[in-house]
């Protein structure tokens, strides 16, 4: 027996994403281990920032998480999305039709986030604007804040660059938008052009009035809180991860633990 951990989400909440999760199951010998520690281990990790090996020693061992989470975020080829990603997206789609709302969003708020590189990350990129040397989270949410689109490059990489990238990858996910709300990063006739022609959606860009007087930009203070939820998260205060994959997984696995802890 265990301890608890506030990381931790309840039996009845993972009940509902365990099918999901054994589906990945190989055909070997008999499972020794809990899928619902595994899990947990992994949101320990992910909420206290610490290394895998420093689990504490209640969890599995170390090595059998991180084996999970190797399998659960692995991505068969650069147009499919890793089982987390795609347990995320049904999650959305669950949480809005329990708000009455359609499955697909017909409306995106579009940002980005540059975070510091520790120095095991592998790439690096250098946004000149924030003064920041490590990689830059691209997320899309809808008017309730939930992510339809989660996209990690270099920080080097343009706001503009990063989100054409992203829809480049995003399949039908976006086929119902109609209207994409950004901030004066993403102005450009050539980038509108782009969002058209990639998704035939319109790009709206709201400015602020003045550069010496804080005001909050309708609906633009949605995406802020998306990446405020983030920060809840120690392991996200900085990019610890080797590759730009698992930096993307672990955003990923924030979202799908803060809408398990809403039902």
């Amino acid at each position: 027996m265990r301890s608890k951990y506030p990381s931790d989400i309840s039996r009845e909440q993972f009940e509902k994403i365990l099918p999901f999760l054994e589906n990945l199951r190989q055909k070997t010998k008999p499972r020794q281990v809990d899928l619902y520690d595994i899990f947990c281990a992994i949101l320990y990790l992910l909420k206290s920032g610490c290394q895998w090996r420093m689990l504490p020693k209640d969890f599995p061992h170390w090595r059998t998480v991180y084996e999970y989470f190797r399998l659960w975020k692995k991505q068969p080829d650069a147009e499919q999305p890793s089982l987390l990603e795609t347990l995320l997206s049904q999650l959305v789609e669950e949480h809005r039709l329990a708000d009455e709302r359609l499955e697909q969003t017909s409306f995106i708020i579009l940002d980005s986030q540059s975070v510091p590189n520790a120095d095991t990350a592998e790439k690096k990129g250098y946004d000149a604007g924030k003064k920041i040397s490590g990689i830059k989270r691209h997320i899309a949410v809808d008017t309730q804040g939930l992510p339809h689109l989660i996209h990690v490059t270099t920080a080097n990489v343009t706001d503009r660059e990063g989100a054409i990238e992203a829809f480049q990858h995003s399949g039908n996910r976006f086929e119902r938008v109609f209207n994409v709300l950004v901030d004066g990063g993403y102005t450009g006739e050539e980038f509108a052009n782009s969002v058209k022609k990639l998704i035939n959606a319109s790009v709206e860009v709201a400015l602020r009035t003045s550069l010496h007087t804080f005001k909050v930009i309708p609906q633009r203070w949605i995406v802020e809180r998306s990446f405020g939820w983030l920060e809840k998260f120690r392991r996200l205060w900085k990019n610890c991860e080797r590759q730009i994959n698992t930096s993307l997984q672990m955003v990923v696995l924030a979202f799908i633990s803060i809408l398990l802890k809403r039902t």
